[in-house]
């Protein structure tokens, strides 16, 4: 078995089993190195479902089910099954593949990687969809080698986006409190009194929603980057239900996932001690 590279610049650099373009890493190599320019080909090919009316598309259910693509190989399927033309090329509106900020995030992260570049996805809240709330969101981590740390993109905003939600940051170098990961959220509720019902999407919220995110960052820290609406073991189980062993197990994912190298053996260590408790058996 191949060992884990103790440098977290290394591990981050390298495709995880569903980062993996597969048969299509070449065709990666039409899309641009430098990120603006990369993130703007990446909106000329994905749109996303929940925007879908602002730009005056309607979707059926076919076209909606495209959001269940799991593994990047398979959304570059969808793409070129669209449209053949390079990867570098924009497609018309119809022709783009549908997703959600998770899908923006993992084919970012797999074209950095693919240019060797460290690159991660997160998943937790964004702060600026709906002022005083904390929206379900996926956003992309990647490493500055220039200024020797994690720098945070939200590659879904475009233009219209940005209009529409007024932004007055950077979406390709986000400020801190933009985004709260899954484990920041879940301390800003243990241990700072924020209530856990202005975290979730719709009509889903509070701690067992954070609580998922929470174990959908780690294991995006390990490389598995699950569907937003996956449930799987201790996601599945209430709260309300945790024994005191589960709540403390969940406050330790918390501290380690902060991002930060020095705690990246922690992950692995935590992700190789605990993995059968949040995940199944075929995504090991």
């Amino acid at each position: 078995m191949m060992k884990t590279p103790l440098d977290p610049q290394k591990y981050y650099a390298a495709q995880g089993q569903i980062s993996d373009p597969g048969p299509y890493a070449p065709q990666l190599d039409d899309l641009p190195e430098v990120l603006p320019d990369l993130v703007k080909a990446i909106q000329g090919l994905m749109l996303h479902i929940y925007w879908a009316d602002r730009y005056g598309i309607t979707l059926d259910r076919t076209r909606k089910e495209e959001t269940d693509l799991r593994l990047t190989r398979d959304r570059l399927t969808k793409i070129l099954s669209l449209s053949d033309a390079p990867l570098s090329q924009s497609r018309p509106l119809s022709k783009k593949t549908v997703g959600t900020c998770r899908d923006f995030a993992l084919l970012l992260t797999s074209i950095l990687r693919h240019h060797h570049i460290p690159a991660r996805a997160r998943a937790g809240f964004g702060t600026y969809f709906t002022k005083g709330h904390y929206e379900d969101h996926w956003v992309c981590e990647h490493w500055s080698a220039d200024e020797q740390r994690w720098l945070m993109v939200d590659p879904q905003l475009d233009a219209l986006q940005m209009d529409a939600l007024s932004i007055d940051f950077d979406p390709l170098n986000m400020p801190p409190g933009k985004f709260v990961t899954g484990g920041q959220a879940w301390q800003l509720c243990r241990t700072k009194g924020v209530d856990p019902n202005l975290f979730g999407i719709f009509n889903m919220k509070g701690s067992d929603f954070i609580k998922g995110n929470l174990i959908r960052d780690f294991l995006s820290l390990n490389k598995i980057e699950l569907l937003p609406w996956d449930l799987f073991l201790l996601m599945e189980k209430g709260y309300s239900d945790f024994d005191p062993e589960e709540r403390a197990f969940m406050d330790r994912l918390a501290a380690i996932s902060s991002g930060d190298d020095r705690d990246f053996l922690l992950v692995r260590a935590a992700f190789t001690s605990h993995k059968d408790q949040i995940l199944p058996t075929y995504f090991l």
